[in-house]
């Protein structure tokens, strides 16, 4: 039976030589685009059904190869007949159940059936469910397993969190398994793009088979004090002139507390002083460091005795920054 050819390129809005990259990028936009949640429209929903399922093939590089080489054998516009055993000897991985729809990382699942084209490609049910014939012609059958999809999230937490730890409570929202509360140990020392791996909560094994997990990216926000590359910390002192050219001993926030830091006679605005050890902790090797970076404050009012001081010093210095600049 002829049914109407899909463009899943077209769908997902990419080239057809779009790498893996773009094209999960492509299906993130516009899954978040068309997701359930954030559109009730009906358009809404069929466009949602539409982009997971182009993405459901182009994502996995042998269902996109073997859809690619279709192209001899179909026009744009026209109805599609799969060229007859273009399938044979080939497995298509991880085949879901006929009725079952592609999963969505945006805490949906994308339940209803695949289009006519998907199904007579790819079949409903061929990868989950095989029959064979046992001796004297009798028929049976065995469930093939098949291990769930994998999921990821992102989950954003406090710079103090990820130096020190903590637990995190979220919460999974499903069609199928509606919402379900998590408890997640954040480990020290943890980097933004770190993934967290919680076995077993990604999407349903087929067939008996094992649960996908669930990977969470961390995002460490912005913080007012601190800022974070790689393991090492970055923080900024304000000095005045006077700390600056005479040297002084302040007190410095850190992460773990107060600490008093040396400021050598001489400091230069943006001159870097280390405190090594005071970085993001490190479980398997030593924490990084953090770095104070000098801010050199000019006084925007001064009183009567600060200007004429200010003046003598003006009168007596041979301190000049420019040097012989012109």
């Amino acid at each position: 039976m002829a049914v109407e050819y899909k463009d899943y390129y077209k769908v997902l809005d990419v080239p057809k030589d779009a790498s893996q990259d773009d094209i999960q990028k492509a299906y993130r936009k516009l899954a978040r685009k068309y997701h359930p949640d954030l559109n009730k429209g009906k358009d809404a929903e069929k466009k949602f059904k539409e982009v997971g399922e182009a993405y459901e093939v182009l994502k996995d590089p042998e269902k996109r190869k073997k859809y690619d080489q279709l192209g001899t054998h179909w026009q744009s516009g026209q109805d599609f007949n799969p060229p007859p055993e273009w399938d044979t000897n080939f497995d298509f991985g991880q085949r879901r159940p006929r009725g079952a729809g592609p999963s969505s990382p945006f805490g949906a699942s994308q339940e209803g059936v695949f289009s006519d084209f998907f199904e007579s490609l790819f079949g409903g049910g061929g990868g989950f469910e095989s029959r064979f014939q046992g001796p004297g012609g009798q028929q049976g059958s065995y469930v093939r397993r098949r291990r769930g999809t994998d999921h990821t999230a992102e989950i954003s937490i406090s710079l103090e969190e990820a130096y020190r730890g903590a637990v995190k409570n979220i919460t999974l929202t499903s069609e199928t398994e509606g919402r379900k509360n998590l408890e997640v140990k954040i480990p020290p020392g943890v980097l933004p793009g770190q993934k967290i791996r919680l076995p077993g909560q990604g999407g349903s094994g087929f067939g008996g088979g094992e649960r996908g997990d669930l990977f969470l990216e961390i995002h460490i926000n912005p913080h007012r004090r601190f800022r974070i590359e790689g393991r090492d910390l970055y923080t900024d002192a304000p000095l005045t002139p006077w700390e600056s050219a005479l040297g002084a001993e302040i007190q410095l926030q850190t992460l773990d507390g107060p600490v008093n830091l040396k400021i050598p006679a001489g400091t230069q605005s943006g001159q870097k002083l280390k405190l090594k050890g005071k970085g993001m902790p490190n479980p398997k090797k030593g924490p990084g460091d953090l770095f104070v970076v000098a801010q050199i404050k000019t006084p925007k009012r001064l009183n009567k005795k600060e200007k004429e001081l200010f003046e003598q010093l003006s009168e007596i210095s041979s301190f000049n920054p420019r040097g012989n600049t012109p």
